[in-house]
This record gives structure tokens, C-alpha cells and sequence, in this order.
């Protein structure tokens, strides 16, 4: 986890850590390597975390086998990605029901009641937190996810900024009714990105990793499908608004739009080209439909297909990468004080605006301290209750000589309820790791080739004796 930096040109790097750059690099095989899913576990369990002095630095949780409670009750713990995924969960699911109360009742004043301020203010609070993490990652903190939810806060701006210019205006004015209709129409519009943002939670699940990994690839291959028909349809349309203005009256091109709109769906529309120039207006629509819908279809299911089978044969490693990359977007970041949108407008508001830029290091960030837990108190409880939990087991598997990580398994849990007879049998079938079954067997052998000389040697014996006699 330590940072380093390289010389290119003269010029030192952007410094990062092994465990980023692998995840820059979409490195499965390294991603994949049990010592990075364990160092990624223990970031993820807040058994790594940064250092008060220096975020961009990385120590072990030293009281991680302390049972006491209010050890763990501390508001430097929020930095544990564990817990602000959880919170996230939380605060995804206030911000779609405030969406759902928004959408659902309807203000023909244009007036903003207390369900659509706080809406609008959580989108703030998720606009700022997206710009600080890009300010202070890069380029490298861009992904499918957060253009997605860019385009999400965009259409949600929008739609207040356009209630706001329907409220500069009179109550009695037709400009107020239209804007404030155009509002919600622009929120309305973004409903279904409301609820697809619930899928950017649940990829800490192995399923639905895997599946929006297949997802976000899909995307990214429908690039190549979509350059090569903006090229077909801008030949077509050309060609078609060219046989409409033969007549020096172009008044067919709505009809040409949606007639094409109509075949890339799969719903042609044949009727209207009959008397579109004959022949060449029927002719170059079925030459349009059959390039479209034969062929360039036909190379997106392809496509998709290959992009599927690629996933799916690494669906493990293709889940280990996004969950790495999931966790390091937590501490990839350094911030001392982690206030989770849409808190961070406390903290942009009470703390770093008023105090920051003139209250020394030391007190400014004991208030962060009391502020934190003022604000994370409610989860800090439960928080701190795990955590004990945790530290009971760390200590279990210490007595037992195991990592502190280990887990018990479940024939381990029911070795009381194990039958002695059972047991015997299979401490007698367990293979012994110091000695091979094929070495094992010639033992055996030897030890029967010995009894066998040992009868035989006693049959001569005895038939001497009786010749004698």
C-alpha cells in the first residue's frame, strides 16, 4: 500500500501503490492472487487504514483484537469502506424515496415543498462529493458508474433550474405553468436512472458483480456498433432528403426520420415509400432495413455474445477487480474527515468555509471530531458493537494459532455433536501430508512380507523339530 512515483522524462509520476495500479490496469492475474484479495479484505474490514498524520499512507488497525466497546466508538472508524457502503446504501435509498414523494405529488403552483428541497439538496451534496473525489483522483476515478450518475444529477440540476425560472415569475403566468411542467418533465424523465443507481450498491454481491461487469463491457462494445451505423444512417438520410428535394419542397423529412427511428426498432414502415420518388424510394428503404436490421443487428448480438462469454469465463476475477476497484474508491481519496454526501455540505458549510483556512490543525481537527460524532453517533453504536464482535474472533483464532481472518468452519462449529466412532474413521482415512499415499501402501506392503517370513520361518521350525523327534 505504500505510494510510489516513477521518473518519465525527468518528471516524476502521479505516485500510486501496487494494489492501484493493478486495478488501473485491469491486472486479473495480480487482482486474483490471494495476497491482494487479502490485503484488500483487510481495507475493506478498516484492518488497514490511513494514517493521522498522513492519509496517503497506510497502517494496520493496531486495537483490532480489543474487546472494548467504546474503543471502537470513535468517528475515525467512518473511515472503514465497510461502513461508508453501508451509509451509501442508506442514503441511496432516503434519496429515492424523496425522489418517489417529489414525483408523486405534484405542485401546479410551482412552489417547492420540504420533500423536493431536500431532494435538490442531496443532489448537491452528491454533485460535490463526485467533483472533490475527481479534483483529487484524476482522470483514473472516472468509470461507467459515475458518468452514469453525472448524467443522473445533470438531468436533476436541470429540472431546478428550470422550477427556479418558473418561480421568477408570476403565479398567475403561463411561462411559470410551462416551466414548472418542463421541471417535472425532466424529472420524470430520470426515474428509471433513479432506481438503476440501486444497482451500483449491489455490486459487493458476486451475481450482480459479475453482471454489471458484463454490463458496463456491453456498453463499452456498443460503442463500435453505434460509430458504424451513424455512419449508415447519415448516407441514408442524406439520400433520402435528397430524393425529397427533387421538387424543390423538402416536406417529407419528419416522416423520413421516423420511418427510419422506426425500422433501427424493428417496426419498418413500408407504405409511405410507395409513392416516395419511385422506384428508388421503396428500393432504398429495403436496402436500409436490410444493412440495419440484417447486418448491423446482427454484429451487435455478436458483439454482446462475445462480450458475455468473456466475462463469464473470468465472472471470478471479473468480481474481484470491480470489488477492488469498489474499495479503493473509498480511501483512494486521502480525507482526514470522511463526511458522507449529503454531509459534506455540513462540512463545506459549518467547518471548511467558516474555520479551515484560519483555525489551527490541531483544534480544527478535534472539531471535526466532536462534529463526526454528533452526525455518525446513531452508526457508531452499531458500528462499535461489531467491531467487538470482530475483536472476540480475532482473539479466538490468536488462542488457535490462526490468521486473524480466519474463519471456523462449519465442521469445526459441530465437532461436539461428531459421533467418536465416525471421528475415528476419519482420522484413520486422513491422509498424512508428510508422507504420500504411494509410500504409504509400500509399507504395508513390507510390514505383510514380514509377517509371511515370519510364518514361514515358524512352519520350518516346527517341521524340523518333528523330524528330529
Amino acid at each position: 500500500m505504500k505510494r510510489y512515483a516513477t521518473l518519465i522524462n525527468g518528471y516524476p509520476s502521479a505516485s500510486a501503490n501496487a494494489v492501484e495500479r493493478a486495478v488501473d490496469h485491469h491486472a486479473l492475474l495480480v487482482i486474483g492472487s490471494s495476497g491482494y484479495q487479502k490485503c484488500i479484505a483487510w481495507i475493506w474490514l478498516g484492518w488497514l487504514i490511513q494514517d493521522d498524520e498522513d492519509p496517503t499512507r497506510f497502517v494496520e488497525y493496531k486495537h483490532r483484537a480489543n474487546p472494548d466497546y467504546w474503543l471502537h466508538f470513535h468517528p475515525d472508524r467512518m473511515r472503514v469502506p465497510k461502513y461508508q457502503n453501508a451509509l451509501q446504501v442508506t442514503f441511496s435509498v432516503v434519496f429515492l424515496v424523496l425522489f418517489t414523494g417529489a414525483i408523486n405529488t405534484i405542485n401546479p403552483t410551482g412552489d417547492l415543498d420540504i420533500v423536493e428541497i431536500l431532494l435538490y439538496v442531496f443532489t448537491l451534496g452528491f454533485i460535490c462529493d463526485e467533483l472533490g473525489k475527481l479534483y483529487k483522483v484524476g482522470r483514473n476515478y472516472l468509470g461507467f458508474w459515475n458518468m452514469f450518475n453525472l448524467t443522473l444529477y445533470s438531468l436533476t440540476t436541470v429540472s431546478f433550474v428550470t422550477r427556479m425560472i418558473a418561480l421568477a415569475h408570476g403565479i398567475d403566468s403561463q411561462k411559470r405553468e410551462d416551466f414548472n411542467v418542463l421541471s417535472y418533465n425532466f424529472l420524470a424523465f430520470s426515474a428509471p436512472m433513479f432506481w438503476l443507481r440501486l444497482l451500483l450498491y449491489l455490486d459487493s454481491y458476486r451475481f450482480f458483480g459479475a453482471m454489471l461487469v458484463v454490463l458496463k463491457v456491453m456498453m463499452k462494445e456498443s460503442l463500435i456498433f453505434f460509430a458504424l451505423l451513424f455512419v449508415v444512417l447519415i448516407g441514408f438520410m442524406q439520400a433520402f432528403i435528397g430524393l425529397d428535394q427533387v421538387d424543390e419542397n423538402i416536406d417529407s423529412a419528419k416522416f423520413i426520420l421516423k420511418s427510419m427511428a422506426n425500422a433501427l426498432m424493428g417496426s419498418p414502415e413500408f407504405d409511405g415509400f410507395d409513392n416516395f420518388a419511385p422506384p428508388f424510394g421503396i428500393t432504398l428503404y429495403y436496402i436500409y432495413n436490410f444493412i440495419t436490421v440484417i447486418i448491423l443487428l446482427n454484429i451487435l448480438v455478436a458483439l454482446y455474445n462475445s462480450a458475455y462469454s468473456d466475462i463469464t469465463d473470468a465472472a471470478t476475477d471479473e468480481y474481484m477487480a470491480l470489488f477492488s476497484m469498489k474499495t479503493l474508491q473509498f480511501v483512494r481519496a486521502p480525507d482526514e474527515n470522511v463526511f458522507i454526501p449529503p454531509l459534506n455540505l455540513i462540512e463545506l458549510t459549518c467547518l471548511i468555509i467558516p474555520f479551515e483556512w484560519w483555525m489551527p490543525t490541531e483544534k480544527y481537527r478535534r472539531l471535526n471530531d466532536y462534529v463526526m460524532s454528533v452526525l455518525y453517533a446513531p452508526l457508531l453504536v452499531v458500528t462499535a458493537f461489531l467491531e467487538r464482535l470482530s475483536a472476540e474472533r480475532v482473539r479466538r483464532n490468536r488462542k488457535r494459532g490462526e490468521e486473524d481472518d480466519g474463519s471456523v468452519e462449519e465442521w469445526e462449529q459441530l465437532g461436539w455433536q461428531v459421533d467418536n466412532e465416525w471421528q475415528g474413521k476419519v482420522e484413520k482415512t486422513s491422509p498424512d501430508v508428510e508422507i504420500d499415499r504411494t509410500g504409504e501402501l509400500v509399507r504395508e506392503l513390507q510390514g505383510q512380507v514380514n509377517e509371511l517370513k515370519d510364518m514361514v520361518a515358524q512352519l520350518v521350525k516346527t517341521k524340523g523339530e518333528g523330524d528330529t523327534a
